[in-house]
């Protein structure tokens, strides 16, 4: 059997290659490598930011449907959200102020699902409202398209409306480099060196968001299962409840 020399080298080359396959396990894809960090993806990486932000909305605006996580800070006030939207529909859960309620749109019929003590909150809290909150609370009650609280809650469930409300980057956008989210690969691009949000772009299949962070802590945002459809059904006649006027309010 012939001896390995002493001190003998991997070769340079080699190491390289070794040291760069351990990078790109990590959250960032090191581009000092000497490979191309575009190589395999959609293209996206190599555009202006300008330009990746805009096939972003065009690819989240073509989808049939998304799932959003996180949370919202709008007026003062902190909404986690984890809904599922599509062109016709949307369900999930909004918590604010640690009380957690329900929307589900089905078409255009929108319903709220909630415990007594969120609608006590609803009418005031002052008790007067204690027996209508008694009728609503656990029960999916239809809410009047008339209603003030029609506009604010339908937004929760209506893609375009967040979407548009939400995927924007305020300032001059600019790339920040190649990034992962959730084993996906991405392509960063802020506003404003970041003061303006951030906004992670996938580079694998279509590009569309992963992950806003909105600018002046306004909250962050995960998306996931773009095109994936659901079901959205109307609740069973006997967990639903009809208010048949102005609901209280919230």
């Amino acid at each position: 059997m012939t001896a390995i020399p002493h001190g003998r080298r991997f070769p340079r080359t080699a190491r390289a290659t070794a040291i760069c396959a351990l990078a790109v396990t990590g959250a960032t894809v090191l581009t000092g490598c000497g490979g191309d960090p575009d190589a395999g993806t959609n293209g996206v990486g190599k555009l202006s930011a300008a330009q990746i932000q805009a096939k972003s909305r065009a690819a989240a605006e073509a989808a049939s449907a998304v799932r959003l996580s996180g949370t919202v800070v709008t007026s003062g006030r902190t909404y986690r959200l984890d809904m599922r939207l599509k062109d016709d529909g949307g369900t999930g859960s909004v918590t604010s102020k640690g009380t957690t309620f329900r929307v589900l749109r089905v078409g255009r019929q929108l319903y709220l699902k909630a415990d007594a003590d969120f609608w006590k909150q609803a009418d005031g809290g002052d008790g007067k409202g204690e027996g209508t909150a008694g009728k609503l609370g656990g029960k999916y009650v239809k809410v009047p398209q008339g209603d003030p609280a029609y506009k604010k809650f339908s937004g929760f469930t209506d893609k375009d409306v967040l979407l548009d409300g939400l995927l924007t980057l305020h300032g001059t956008p600019a790339t920040d480099g190649h990034h992962e989210q959730a084993g996906t690969r991405t392509i960063r691009i802020t506003g404003e060196s970041g003061h303006g949000g951030s906004l992670d772009v996938s580079l694998q299949g279509a590009p569309y968001p992963l992950l806003l962070t909105r600018a002046g802590n306004a909250g962050t945002l995960r998306f996931s299962d773009w095109g994936k459809d659901f079901t959205t059904t109307a609740p069973a006649t006997s967990d639903t409840v009809d208010y048949g006027k102005q609901l209280p309010t919230s």
